[in-house]
C-alpha cells in the first residue's frame, strides 16, 4: 500500500512517515501544499494523510482540486484539536476521515486500515479468500488459523492483491505499491517474490491461489 503524507512540521511528518515504513507501508513525503499536490498526480496512491495549514497551498484547497480529479482516492485530514469549522469544511470538501492534532499513532494506522478495508468493501479487519486469512492489524497471514512464514515483501504482495481481490493486478503495479521507489521497474524482484510467495501459499493450501495470465497480470479470486 502506498501513502502520501503532506505536512510542514518536519518532526510530524518524519515521525508519521517512519512508522507506517515500519509497519509495511511505501511513503512519500511533501513539505508544502503545492507539491503534495503533484505528487497525487504523478504516482497512484492508495491513501493521503493531508494536513490542513500548510504553507503555499492549504489543505482545503489540496483536498477540492485533488477531488475534481480523483474521486475514489482515501484522504485523512490532520487538524487542531479545536477547529471543528476545519473539519466540517474538510469533510464536505471530500475528506473521507479527519485526525484531530495532537493523536495517538496507533489511532491514525486503525482510520488508515478502515480506509483501505472499505475500499476493498471488506468490512472486518481481516482479509480472506477460501482458507486464506490476512490480519491488517498484525500485517500476519493464516491457512486454517496457523500462521504463514512470509517475508514482509511477500506480505505486502498478498495484501495488495486481497484488497483487490478478482482483479488482474500487473507486475508494475505492484512494484508501485509494495516496493515504492526502492525497486527497479526492469528487475526481477516481483517475480522472485511472487514464485516464493505461491510456492508457499500452495504448500499450505494444496491448490495455487494466486494466478498470473499472460498480458493481464496476478490474481486471486475466491470463485476460483
Amino acid at each position: 500500500m502506498r501513502i502520501l503524507v503532506v505536512e510542514d512540521e518536519i518532526q510530524l511528518l518524519e515521525s508519521i512517515a517512519e512508522g507506517l515504513r515500519l509497519s509495511g507501508y511505501i511513503v512519500d513525503t511533501a513539505e508544502n501544499g503545492a507539491d503534495g499536490e503533484e505528487m497525487c498526480y504523478i504516482q497512484d496512491y492508495d491513501l493521503v494523510i493531508l494536513d490542513i495549514n500548510l504553507p503555499k497551498m492549504d489543505g482545503f484547497q489540496v483536498l477540492k482540486r485533488v477531488r475534481e480529479h480523483n474521486k475514489k482516492l482515501n484522504i485523512i485530514l490532520l487538524t487542531a484539536r479545536s477547529d471543528v469549522s476545519d473539519r466540517v469544511k474538510g469533510l464536505d470538501y471530500g475528506a473521507n476521515d479527519y485526525v484531530v492534532k495532537p493523536f495517538y499513532f496507533a489511532e491514525l494506522e486503525a482510520r488508515i486500515r478502515a480506509l483501505l478495508r472499505r475500499k476493498a468493501i471488506q468490512p472486518e479487519a481481516d482479509l480472506c479468500c477460501g482458507p486464506l486469512r490476512f490480519d491488517t492489524a498484525k500485517r500476519r497471514a493464516y491457512v486454517k488459523d496457523k500462521e504463514l512464514k512470509l517475508t514482509k515483501k511477500e506480505l505486502g504482495i498478498l495484501e495488495y492483491l486481497l484488497m483487490n481481490m478478482g482483479t488482474h493486478i500487473t507486475q508494475y503495479e505492484i512494484l508501485e505499491h509494495v516496493w515504492g521507489d526502492e525497486a527497479d521497474s526492469f528487475s526481477n524482484t516481483v517475480r522472485v517474490h511472487m514464485v516464493s510467495l505461491r510456492k508457499k501459499l500452495k504448500q499450505a493450501t494444496g491448490y495455487n491461489m494466486i494466478e498470473n495470465t499472460i498480458s493481464k497480470g496476478y490474481i486471486i479470486d475466491e470463485n476460483k
